[in-house]
């Protein structure tokens, strides 16, 4: 399905009331709406936006709290919908941005997030890493676990971590770094991340598991990690949903253009 946002078809359009393509807070820069139907709603996160803040992290950037202020308080992006509810299906971390869904009623939340938990979802990221992979493809499945007395970290647990899989493909090298694919197939806290670190890659710019010399210049993308492909069948209105979130950005603040030899990314043949 296409972006109805984009080429005027789906749901969107069927009030008189122009929809803004974006939530707007208070003295903030407004957050872009990617796509939106009966069901469900997906934006593309800034960096910085938590969704459920750690307790020792004072900060304003509490993304749930801020939507459910919005919609009570009326806010022209929220009363233009007429939502009277948007819950968050899956999570981001602070520091990466793209796609992140949210369901529109509370009946869609079990919904949605059965696709998640049935492994029905389909999930593409692209990361900036230090170095070059050993390999082209490969796919990891070590089981991801709580690093014991060090809260909000992870790491492979062989004997009592949670099943986990992810694969990856190398996109391109440049410049000490390289852009890779990553397709989760499971939902594990930093999955991604660990399972490249497994592969002795860092993420450029990862305040928890990587090289501090090894930083982003970029405001917007510090972290090279980034959600730029989903794609479901709605249990609702049982249409193919397509969301992409842009990637130009991205690819030029950690030093990447399009690819050489102009092969797109799997995202972008679809």
């Amino acid at each position: 399905m296409l972006n109805p946002l984009a080429n005027g078809n789906g749901d969107l359009h069927t009030s008189h009331v122009a929809k803004p393509m974006h939530m707007q807070f208070p003295g903030l820069d407004p957050i872009p709406i990617l796509f939106e139907d009966r069901s469900v709603l997906a934006i593309d996160k800034p960096t910085g936006w938590m969704l459920i803040p750690y307790t020792w992290q004072r900060t304003n950037r509490n993304l749930q709290a801020a939507i459910d202020s919005s919609i009570a308080a009326n806010y022209f992006w929220a009363k233009s919908r007429n939502l009277k509810f948007l819950q968050h299906v899956h999570r981001l971390d602070a520091e990466t941005t793209g796609i992140l869904l949210f369901a529109k009623s509370r009946g869609a939340v079990n919904g949605i997030s059965d696709l998640f938990g049935q492994r029905k979802m389909e999930k593409v990221y692209i990361a900036v890493v230090n170095g070059k992979p050993k390999e082209s493809e490969w796919t990891c499945q070590k089981p991801i676990g709580p690093v014991p007395k060090q809260y909000g970290r992870m790491h492979v647990d062989l004997k009592e971590g949670k099943d986990a899989e992810t694969s990856f493909k190398l996109l391109e090298s440049r410049g000490g770094r390289s852009l890779i694919e990553c397709r989760p197939v499971t939902g594990r806290t930093h999955q991604i991340r660990i399972h490249l670190l497994d592969a002795k890659l860092k993420i450029v710019g990862d305040p928890l598991y990587g090289d501090p010399k090894l930083t982003s210049d970029s405001r917007e993308f510090p972290m090279g990690l980034r959600a730029v492909k989903l794609a479901f069948k709605n249990p609702f209105s049982k249409k193919d949903v397509f969301v992409r979130a842009p990637r130009e950005d991205f690819l030029k603040a950690f030093g990447f253009g399009k690819l050489e030899d102009g092969t797109p990314t799997a995202d972008e043949r679809g």
